[in-house]
């Protein structure tokens, strides 16, 4: 449906000292469910260039409701927004736990751009990674 869902799980030591998920460490929480879309997926589907280089160019994180610490995972849930020839985005919703209807507590957005690290600078989507992203657009047909 056009929606990638992964679950991670908060550490005790990611909590703040009024009991929420801290800022950074959601955004940690955030960047470990991104990895298992753009790294471990897209692997899985034969397309591994995107673990040699892609780069976080713009990061908006709107918080609804605290994040707490409860042991459990949280859900992550990402599509694909914007498609374009060197950038990406994806959104976000966090939802604090997998019963059925937890509500959204995060949301946020990442302007992804594919980098090439031995030349030091970005550069375009290749075909099988535009591919893949693609199947992950809100309202696509995942991959």
């Amino acid at each position: 449906m056009g929606v990638f869902v992964t679950g991670v799980r908060p550490r005790w030591s990611d909590m703040d000292a009024f009991g929420h998920v801290n800022h950074a460490n959601t955004v940690t929480l955030l960047e470990e469910a991104r990895i298992d879309l753009l790294f471990t997926e897209a692997a899985r589907h034969g397309v591994p260039d995107m673990a040699h280089g892609v780069v976080v160019a713009r990061l908006v994180v709107d918080y609804l409701t605290p994040l707490t610490f409860t042991g459990d995972e949280i859900v992550v849930e990402m599509s694909v927004r914007e498609l374009k020839s060197a950038s990406f985005t994806l959104d976000y919703s966090v939802r604090n736990g997998r019963q059925e209807g937890s509500p959204v507590v995060t949301t946020a957005e990442t302007l992804m751009v594919p980098y090439n690290l031995t030349a030091g600078r970005p550069r375009r989507l290749l075909e099988a990674e535009r591919d893949f992203l693609a199947g992950w657009r809100a309202g696509g047909n995942g991959a």
